[in-house]
């Protein structure tokens, strides 16, 4: 028996099929646009995991591994001795505990000014309102090398220089690292909340720091996990003013960090493990990444452990990049 005839209503049907499961529909995403998305998704991951990727093989690898070129990735051993003479150059007590109180504590202080700024300019109008919010925006678009040896000369009169407080004092006036970034994102915050909600409260007798911190604190948690996650961050990198504002070492103790150290890490390596005659205790690689990658452990440990409240607090915040 013969069979009959495909029609073009028929032929057209399957051409329909096929486009929708290649290209996708309205609802659901085809196979060539999830292709495309996943390559360039893996793209991206490959160029961003790559480094540390490289870094974590190079740093277990032995002066043999690093001098054997059929070793690529996997090291024939883990060598462990790398992490041992980072740890001893980086004196990583003391400079551990430099990174997270230099981190840290400005950072708290930070929130706390920032978020009360933001909230100040989205909840209230008042004289030159935009004239001092143009001034704000303008602080964060002038390149901050050019205000370094001004802030220097007004930190050495006020003798902050070498002492935690050219740190924590800016960061307490809403004038630390980054700052007007923040205000804007508590702005944005609080410029969404209903306004009934505060008008509510007055209407109860609530006053204002009661509304402050009933209302407008526990609703804009979110915002505070962005910015006391990216302020932390910015502090911990921040290696340039450390080394300027507490460089000279003449307040009550020295501070240092990880990130200084490493900065460092040649010539206090070379102190610490002399070179020989035989050439042993020659600075390589694999040491040099191990003490790289001890200072991004603390980074990575906090990522892990705050990516789930990140990304939500992200989502709620309605950060967009844009």
């Amino acid at each position: 028996m013969l069979n009959a005839p495909v029609s073009k209503q028929q032929i057209k049907e399957k051409w329909l099929k096929i486009k929708n499961r290649l290209l996708g529909t309205n609802s659901k995403q085809g196979f060539l646009i999830q292709l495309l998305i996943y390559s360039l998704l893996l793209t991206i991951g490959f160029i961003y995991l790559y480094p540390l990727i490289y870094m974590l093989s190079t740093s277990f690898k032995s002066l043999n591994d690093l001098l054997d070129t059929s070793i690529k990735w996997i090291p024939s051993s883990f060598y462990l001795k790398n992490y041992q003479q980072a740890f001893s150059v980086m004196n990583i007590k003391e400079s551990l505990l430099g990174s997270i109180v230099l981190s840290f504590v400005p950072t708290f202080f930070q929130v706390i000014s920032t978020g009360l700024v933001g909230y100040g300019f989205a909840k209230y109008n008042f004289p030159f309102k935009k004239t001092l919010f143009f001034l704000m925006i303008f602080s964060f678009i002038v390149p901050p090398q050019i205000l370094m040896m001004p802030t220097y000369v007004l930190y050495n009169d006020l003798g902050l220089l070498g002492s935690l407080k050219a740190f924590v004092l800016p960061a307490m006036l809403g004038q630390g690292i980054k700052s007007p970034i923040f205000v804007l994102i508590f702005y944005q915050f609080f410029k969404q909340t209903p306004i009934s909600l505060y008008e509510a409260a007055e209407v109860d007798g609530a006053s204002e720091w009661t509304i402050f911190f009933k209302i407008a604190i526990p609703m804009a948690v979110p915002a505070i996990i962005i910015v006391f996650l990216f302020s932390f961050v910015w502090y911990w990198n921040e290696t340039y003013l450390v080394n300027l504002y507490l460089g000279n070492g003449s307040g009550s103790r020295s501070w240092t960090t990880m990130l200084t150290q490493l900065q460092n890490f040649k010539s206090n390596y070379e102190a610490l493990y002399p070179v020989t005659e035989s050439g042993s205790n020659k600075l390589n690689e694999g040491v040099t990444m191990a003490g790289t990658m001890i200072t991004l452990i603390p980074l990575l440990l906090t990522y892990f452990v705050l990516q789930d409240y990140f990304v939500e607090s992200v989502d709620r915040s309605g950060i967009t990049g844009e």
